[in-house]
């Protein structure tokens, strides 16, 4: 019988096993890599390209590309291709970030010899039709007006443009816009970037050693290799200036709460460490930020904080949506927490805590061998390799309470950072 008034023994996380990717170029200029684990007859195969560099003429142009890819060949229209890969119970579907546009693949590994040249023949032939840019378009914009009548969505946004300007990572979108979208500057752009020597392709799954010879053979010869690898010229953001912003909403009864600051980027020494802070402050339920404001002041459902790491900068955020009556006085919370990190240690038992759930959580999320994929695409795409775990958990479990202290004097003050708010401000 378990005896379930002694707690099981505690074993601290001493490292992180990963598996490390089989690694090659194809002969068309891609990069490829290969995780060959799991119990499963499944692959996944994901053609991550780099995006292509903003342009002010054409702002929305990265979206609308990855949205569209699905939209039509000359062979099959997007209904067409969605039955395609429905009839073999698989997934194909695009996905979209500030730095890559991305095609994925779920499929069987029987079903591989039906399903990967077809999507070879999509990536080739993309002719985005007309008619579905303008359904994507109408779309879009019915959408956009929708969400710019939420707080929480129009913080954001004007969060990410106090940071970082008219640029891919903060550019707000406009109705307009849409309208001004066509079908010649997408195809410029799908024909110029999305192309092998603009890729990196992740196969992982169960592989037998005949399906890899079949997906690099596909892959190299099917795939048309067009042009060189396009440059993509690196982006600077300057300092911006501390400010507090209220975007006034008469009727509002929450406002929109957005904080925060550039920080630094997964590449950096200090990242690990930083991240142990940010955890300390509003990174779980624990954290500092939800006993005060949530728990203790019941101002809030959700206050959190967390850093975003980009390919070419870095930001850290504390976010929550609060009544407005007690929108000031939240504000206060936020700047009592970040100055008592500044100003006191944090306790050896709460720094035991944070270390503990930090690796315990990064060790949770390898279930499966596309998990370890993740985690090598996030320290890949950032110039480093599966080396950083090894580094970042010795960071983790060496980090002290002084240390963590001379980290919030040196990257978390609240008198430099900017603060936006949507709703009001009832004192």
């Amino acid at each position: 019988m378990i005896n379930r008034i002694t707690a099981p023994e505690f074993h601290p996380i001493e490292n992180v096993n990963l598996i490390h990717p089989q690694r090659s170029v194809l002969s068309n200029g891609a990069e490829f890599f290969v995780f060959n684990a799991g119990e499963q007859e499944l692959v996944r195969i994901q053609w991550v390209f780099e995006n292509a560099p903003f342009q002010s003429a054409q702002p929305i142009l990265n979206a609308a590309l990855s949205a569209l890819m699905l939209e039509g060949t000359s062979r099959y229209t997007s209904a067409q291709i969605a039955e395609k890969v429905d009839f073999y119970g698989a997934y194909l579907y695009p996905e979209y970030s500030f730095d890559h546009t991305s095609l994925n693949l779920i499929t069987l590994n029987k079903h591989l010899d039906q399903l990967l040249p077809f999507v070879i023949e999509v990536l080739n032939d993309m002719t985005f039709p007309q008619q579905e840019i303008d359904t994507y378009a109408r779309n879009s914009k019915q959408s956009l007006k929708i969400s710019l009548k939420k707080n929480d969505y129009v913080a954001r946004r004007e969060f990410n443009h106090a940071l970082f300007g008219d640029s891919s990572y903060g550019y707000n979108q406009k109705l307009t816009d849409f309208d001004h979208l066509n079908r010649k500057a997408l195809l410029s752009t799908y024909e110029q970037y999305m192309v092998p020597s603009n890729c990196s392709i992740f196969v992982a799954g169960k592989v037998s050693d005949s399906s890899l010879h079949f997906i690099r053979h596909e892959i190299e010869q099917g795939w048309i290799a067009r042009g060189t690898k396009p440059f993509i010229e690196t982006q600077s953001f300057p300092i911006p200036e501390a400010r507090q912003e209220l975007i006034e909403r008469e009727k509002a009864i929450q406002s929109a709460i957005r904080v925060g600051q550039l920080s630094i980027q997964r590449s950096h020494p200090d990242f690990p460490a930083l991240q142990v802070l940010n955890t300390v402050l509003g990174g779980y339920f624990g954290s500092r930020l939800m006993m005060n404001i949530r728990e203790d002041k019941g101002y809030t459902y959700g206050v959190g904080s967390g850093i975003g790491s980009l390919k070419q900068a870095a930001f850290f955020t504390i976010s929550s949506e609060v009544g407005t009556e007690v929108c000031a006085a939240t504000l206060k919370e936020i700047e009592f927490e970040l100055k008592r990190l500044r100003d006191e240690e944090v306790s050896a038992e709460e720094l035991d805590l944070v270390k503990n759930y930090l690796l315990g959580s990064m060790l949770g999320s390898l279930e499966d061998v596309f998990s370890h994929a993740d985690k090598f695409k996030q320290v890949y795409f950032s110039g480093l390799d599966l080396d950083y775990y090894e580094y970042y958990t010795q960071q983790v479990q060496g980090l002290s309470p002084s240390r963590l202290q001379a980290l919030a004097n040196e990257y978390l003050d609240y008198d430099k950072m900017v603060k936006i708010i949507v709703g009001k401000i009832n004192s």
